[in-house]
């Protein structure tokens, strides 16, 4: 019976394509795993990354950079340069030619790797409420506001291209009545509309 295995038959294989059977192993186990963690919801913890201040730049909702150097792209580039190298090698070219070919093949994957997490970023990004956003804007009132920041009431207004209803508070002199029309002015502590009656 025939066992079929992709590993290589050591003894008739040179130290250049051991090198990169070394290289492609452990960097595909590591960049699986990785993968799985990531798609499953764990946190693949990419704290390595080369690019620092992230979260904090998050935190002052600044949009997400675009992450070239990272622990996902760096195992991702060996797992490629690695496995291209193998590919190359049985092609017949020759090792400097081997060696520039599986490292741009490595790079290119760290580029989309990159892009790919950086679009997926951006679409979280972009589905989380910035109440900044609603500045300006026109709403309704759902629950009646109280005169000179006297207590809360609710609007309900377009933001981020769904309708949601917000805390809101106003400096007008007369409460805000249900479903009158208001413009938002403001936010206070990122989390409450200051509003005014519209017409006021």
């Amino acid at each position: 019976m025939t066992v079929i295995s992709i590993l290589p038959n050591w003894a008739e294989t040179g130290v250049f394509e051991q090198i990169f059977w070394f290289i492609a192993l452990p960097s595909t186990v590591i960049f699986l795993v990785l993968l799985g963690m990531t798609i499953f919801g764990g946190d693949a913890s990419d704290h390595v990354d080369v690019s620092t201040n992230v979260d904090a730049g998050l935190a002052d909702g600044d949009s997400i950079p675009f992450q070239f150097l990272s622990l996902k792209n760096i195992i991702a580039f060996f797992t490629v340069m690695g496995w291209s190298g193998i590919g190359f090698i049985h092609a017949g070219l020759a090792p400097w030619l081997v060696v520039l070919l599986s490292v741009i093949c490595g790079l290119i994957m760290m580029f989309l790797m990159a892009a790919l997490f950086y679009f997926m970023s951006k679409l979280a990004e972009n589905g989380t409420l910035r109440m900044s956003n609603a500045v300006g804007k026109l709403g309704e009132v759902y629950l009646v506001i109280p005169a000179s920041r006297r207590g809360m009431g609710k609007v309900q207004l377009n933001v981020q291209g769904s309708l949601r209803t917000l805390d809101a508070i106003t400096d007008d002199a007369n409460p805000i009545p249900t479903h009158s029309i208001i413009e938002v002015l403001g936010v206070i502590d990122e989390q409450i509309l200051l509003v005014k009656k519209q017409g006021n």
